[in-house]
């Protein structure tokens, strides 16, 4: 299976718990992790090669150089790196037909075969959307006129690389970009929604997306299916959205612990 991350010297540290926590969970099955990157120093790089490759697995560096996307508007703090997973198309292998985008902050507890293995021929993508409706609301009227159905998370994607590369203008993400410049919030993500919401296939975010911050709401939603036993044996991929994150000592929630256990387990295999 192939993997996408795009991060910087930030993330190579929950991005190590997020790749255990993928090995750990297939065993039998092998991995290239692609990752896409601007800014990594040579010993990082080394350092995570030596990690995936002691698990049994593949890594390739792509490394972004600064005159890609030197006309690519940015907006706000973020950085031209939030091009990298909708752009990825351009940079990854031609022989490969399709990639599972996956951010950092991510605990894989389950296996993610029948979501990397799932038919999406007509589409440009697979993803979840979190469905809070106030916000969901919120959303497809900030985007207007773009006719936004549902808003997707772009923190899991499963990328459709042969229609990406029929379809995927580099140019309209741009304009999109330019057009939309005062009202975009998460850019990567409203450049997702705004322009190819339509040609995105709905995976189930209980299983492929689970939202951690929003344990409760799942539950009652589902009058008490979605309990931890339920989470534990069904969810694949585990998301800690938001700006609050595992990795430091100021957090809570429902899978601290659980996030620690993996984090632990990674720290220790080195």
């Amino acid at each position: 299976m192939n993997i996408l991350v795009t991060i910087d010297s930030n993330y190579l540290h929950p991005l190590k718990v997020m790749l255990y926590s993928l090995f750990a969970h297939h065993q039998r099955d092998s991995f290239c992790i692609y990752v896409m990157q601007s800014s990594l120093r040579d010993g990082e790089i080394n350092m995570l090669t030596n990690f995936v490759e002691e698990h049994g697995h593949q890594l390739e560096i792509i490394t972004v150089e600064g005159h890609h996307f030197a006309n690519a508007p940015v907006v706000k703090h973020f950085s031209k790196e939030m091009y990298y997973r909708l752009l990825a198309y351009k940079f990854l292998p031609t022989s490969l037909d399709r990639v599972l985008y996956l951010d950092p902050d991510i605990l894989v507890i389950n296996s993610i075969r029948d979501l990397y293995s799932m038919d999406i021929s007509g589409y440009l993508y697979a993803a979840a959307y979190h469905d809070r409706t106030p916000i969901t609301n919120i959303n497809k009227l900030r985007l207007r006129p773009y006719d936004v159905e549902a808003y997707y998370n772009s923190g899991v994607l499963l990328l459709n690389l042969t229609e990406q590369r029929e379809s995927i203008s580099e140019q309209a993400i741009y304009e999109f970009v330019e057009e939309n410049k005062k009202k975009l919030i998460l850019p990567d993500q409203d450049i997702l929604n705004g322009l190819y919401s339509k040609y995105i296939k709905d995976i189930d975010e209980v299983i492929y997306n689970f939202d951690a911050r929003f344990y409760y709401y799942y539950k009652i939603k589902s009058k008490h299916k979605v309990d931890m036993d339920y989470v534990i044996n069904h969810t694949s991929i585990i998301h800690f959205c938001g700006k609050k994150k595992p990795w430091y000592k100021t957090y809570y929630g429902s899978f601290h612990s659980l996030y620690k256990h993996y984090e632990r387990l990674a720290n220790d295999f080195n």
